[in-house]
């Protein structure tokens, strides 16, 4: 039996598509500013070999780069409970993507921490900057400039494994999708719809990223 094609059954549903991008979008930008965060502070605990922070950094990057991020999330969702800590579906979704961002933005920074030559920081250290000038002023700023295209790429990365987190019900882009599907059952027009959806996604959030490099980090940087 030949199969018809009905697209205009999702429009029903649109708002659930809607509510979904939102969703994985604000996934993105609170694991992006919280990720990277913590990467530069993994950067410099492991660039500079700190002495209590190092160790640590090190067993938390080798940990989360080894494990699937659905294990993660799940170990977040279902396994802190066990030890009291109960969460809701969005913030462990949040948190495991943070973590998880984390640990691979800690490596990419990391990578341009120590690609700033020497004798950049030796001049700031001769202007009397202090330790933290220097970092701020100059490491910090050349390291995410030239490592930005790679942090990018991460971010979009991470973007698009978000939709792992509709196995814990949380209402991002592919939860509403399984919903619409639910309803409706016409799972290839959900899906394609879907697919085009993070397509567009992912070109948009990348292309955003590359003007935020190009206009706020290569202008600060100058």
């Amino acid at each position: 039996m030949a199969y018809t094609f009905d697209f205009s059954s999702i429009w029903e549903y649109r708002e659930y598509l809607y509510n979904g991008v939102i969703g994985t979008l604000r996934l993105t930008l609170v694991g992006t500013v919280l990720g990277i965060a913590i990467g530069i502070l993994g950067a410099i605990s492991r660039a500079w070999k700190l002495p209590v922070l190092f160790p640590v950094y090190t067993a938390y990057v080798e940990l989360i780069r080894n494990t699937p991020f659905i294990v993660q999330l799940f170990f977040v969702f279902f396994g802190l409970p066990s030890l009291g800590i109960h969460l809701s579906e969005w913030q462990a979704a949040t948190i495991a993507m943070v973590l998880n961002l984390g640990a691979y933005s800690t490596e990419i920074i990391r990578a341009g921490v120590e690609s700033v030559p020497k004798g950049h920081i030796e001049a700031a250290s001769a202007l009397a900057m202090s330790r933290f000038q220097i970092f701020r002023c100059v490491i910090l700023r050349q390291a995410l400039l030239k490592m930005w295209p790679a942090l990018s790429s991460q971010i979009v990365i991470v973007m698009l494994g978000s939709s792992v987190c509709s196995q814990i019900s949380a209402e991002e882009l592919t939860f509403g999708a399984g919903f619409i599907t639910s309803r409706n059952f016409r799972s290839f027009e959900v899906y394609f719809v879907v697919t085009i959806m993070y397509f567009l996604l992912a070109v948009g959030v990348r292309r955003a990223l590359g003007l935020f490099g190009r206009y706020v980090l290569a202008r600060r940087a100058t």
